[in-house]
This record gives structure tokens, C-alpha cells and sequence, in this order.
């Protein structure tokens, strides 16, 4: 008599927990069928997108293995008997100027003004956000007013005022802007990424006897490591692309820069060599590809992997 009970006491338990249990999703035929549309219709949509940002860098590359007279009007991406000769002519160099004279160039430029923004903008931005002094707000104010003005405005006046220091063809006037804080934006970049920085850390860098350049150079800069490796790569990429600067400032051939040696493939009667002039231009994406490539990662660094965790 009890088993009996027990198996029907199970048998009710049993049946329970089936009835409690939630019922069977829905088959996912419908929902599938509904949004099917709308997931084709988004990928058909980036894909296109993406063969439009494509097009371009395929052409390019296309075009570097094609002789110079089927580059314009050809339709065709790639040739189909690719040559190698736009590559090999550029050791020849241009005009008697060695291309690696070019690259060389570039690179000086590009690092020397890599080494100025971050020297003196990160030492400006430091006296704006951490140190109180009367008419900061003012300064700060038209500093930030600045980015206000057109660069071509500032042409002229400079190149007068670097005429007469006689400082045309060198390289000081592309440089000498760098190293005096003049690029207000990586200022207020570094100044809106220190102000964010505990004020803590000053109060007990001076209760050890530290002062403002042993605060800036020892605790300051290592946080905001971020902030500075942006500021890097930005100005890199800006400094090796530069034209007009190296246009206006530079005469002779042998202090040009890669961008001025692109120049030098049209020659004055107005007859190009694309080919070799897409082939140098690829190669001079290699360095800028690399300085991205090398410091990209620091860019999503924030704060908390920066040594401000406990």
C-alpha cells in the first residue's frame, strides 16, 4: 500500500514539474523570416560601402604595376601583364636626388616635430591644469581662439618674418612653431586629459618635497601616456604629409621632402609619370603604417591601466 502511494506521489510530483516548467520556445522560423530582409538588405548595403572605400586603394595599387600611359582612362583595376619597373626606377632617384634623400628628410622633419609637440605642448598643458596663476582662464581662453584663425592667413606674415631672419630653405621655420607650443589643439587635448588626473597625487608629491618640473616629469607625463602617444601619431601623420610648409620654406631639391618629391614626377612642360609617382606614394605610406601600427594600441589606454589603481 505505501509503494503505491509513493509512485503515485511521484507520478503527481512528476506532473507538476511539467506543468511548472516554461513551455518550448517558439519556433524561430517566423522571426527568422521577418528580419531576413533587413539583415540582407545591411549587408548587401556594407559591402557596397565597403567596395567604395576600396576602389580607391585597388586603384592604386593597380596602377602602380601598369605603365604610365594606360593609367588614366584605363577602367581596368588590375593590368594584365603587370610590370615592376615603377618600383625599381625610384632607385634611380629623381631629378639627381636619391628618393631615400626624400624619405630621409621627412623622417627628420617628422620626428623633430613629433619631439616638439610632445615636449612643449604636454609642459603648456601642465601650467594650464595644474598650476593656478592669474590670467590662466584669459590665456587659456585665447590660446583656444587660435584654432579660430585659417593657416593661409598666417602664410605670409611668416614667411616675412623668416625671410628676414634669414631662415628661408632650412628647415627652422617648418620646426621652430613645434617646440614653442603653437598647435593649440594637443594643448587642450593634454590640458582636458590632466584635469581629469587626481589632485591627490600633487598634494603628496610635494608632502615628499617635489616640485613642480619633478610632479610634471614623474608622475604627470607617465599618466598620461594616452594623451601624449595621440598627440604623437597625429603629429607624425600631419608633419609627413605636409606640402605647403616644405613648398614655401624649401628651394633646393636635396632638402625636399616626400611629398615635394612627389611633385618633382610632373616635369615643366607638364608630362607625368604616373606610374612612378603611384609606386613612391605607396612606398610612402610604409612609414606612416608602421608608426601606427607600433603606438596604436596605446591609443585606448585609459587612466585605470595608467597606475592609478590602488
Amino acid at each position: 500500500m505505501s509503494t503505491r502511494a509513493t509512485d503515485t506521489t511521484r507520478a503527481t510530483d512528476t506532473t507538476r514539474a511539467t506543468d511548472d516548467a516554461p513551455p518550448p520556445p517558439p519556433a524561430p522560423t517566423a522571426a527568422l523570416r521577418r528580419r531576413l530582409p533587413g539583415s540582407l538588405a545591411w549587408h548587401l548595403g556594407s559591402l557596397a560601402l565597403l567596395a567604395v572605400i576600396l576602389y580607391p586603394v585597388l586603384w592604386v595599387i593597380g596602377g602602380s604595376f601598369k605603365e604610365s600611359g594606360d593609367i588614366v582612362g584605363s577602367l581596368d583595376l588590375f593590368p594584365g601583364d603587370p610590370i615592376t619597373s615603377n618600383y625599381t626606377s625610384l632607385a634611380d632617384g629623381i631629378a639627381d636626388v636619391s628618393v631615400s634623400t626624400f624619405f630621409y628628410n621627412s623622417l627628420f622633419l617628422a620626428v623633430g616635430s613629433v619631439i616638439g609637440i610632445v615636449a612643449s605642448c604636454s609642459l603648456t598643458a601642465y601650467a594650464f591644469a595644474r598650476i593656478r596663476f592669474a590670467g590662466r582662464n584669459l590665456l587659456f581662453t585665447l590660446m583656444i581662439g587660435t584654432l579660430l584663425l585659417p593657416y593661409h592667413v598666417l602664410l605670409i606674415p611668416q614667411y616675412v618674418l623668416f625671410r628676414n631672419l634669414d631662415m628661408i630653405n632650412t628647415y627652422t621655420p617648418l620646426l621652430l612653431g613645434k617646440y614653442l607650443a603653437t598647435e593649440a589643439f594637443f594643448v587642450f587635448l593634454m590640458v582636458q586629459f590632466m584635469r581629469n588626473l587626481p589632485r591627490e597625487l600633487d598634494e603628496a608629491a610635494r608632502l615628499d618635497g617635489c616640485g613642480h618640473l619633478r610632479i610634471y616629469w614623474s608622475i604627470v607625463l607617465p599618466l598620461c601616456r594616452p594623451a601624449l602617444i595621440t598627440s604623437a601619431i597625429f603629429t607624425f601623420i600631419n608633419a609627413w604629409n605636409d606640402f605647403m610648409g616644405p613648398l614655401i620654406y624649401l628651394n633646393e631639391p636635396g632638402k625636399y621632402t616626400v611629398s615635394l618629391g612627389l611633385k618633382m614626377f610632373v616635369d615643366q612642360e607638364g608630362l607625368a609619370n604616373y606610374g612612378g609617382m603611384i609606386a613612391m606614394s605607396l612606398v610612402a605610406l610604409l612609414p606612416v603604417l608602421a608608426f601606427f601600427l607600433a603606438f596604436q594600441r596605446h591609443l585606448i589606454d585609459g587612466m585605470a591601466t595608467s597606475g592609478l589603481k590602488g
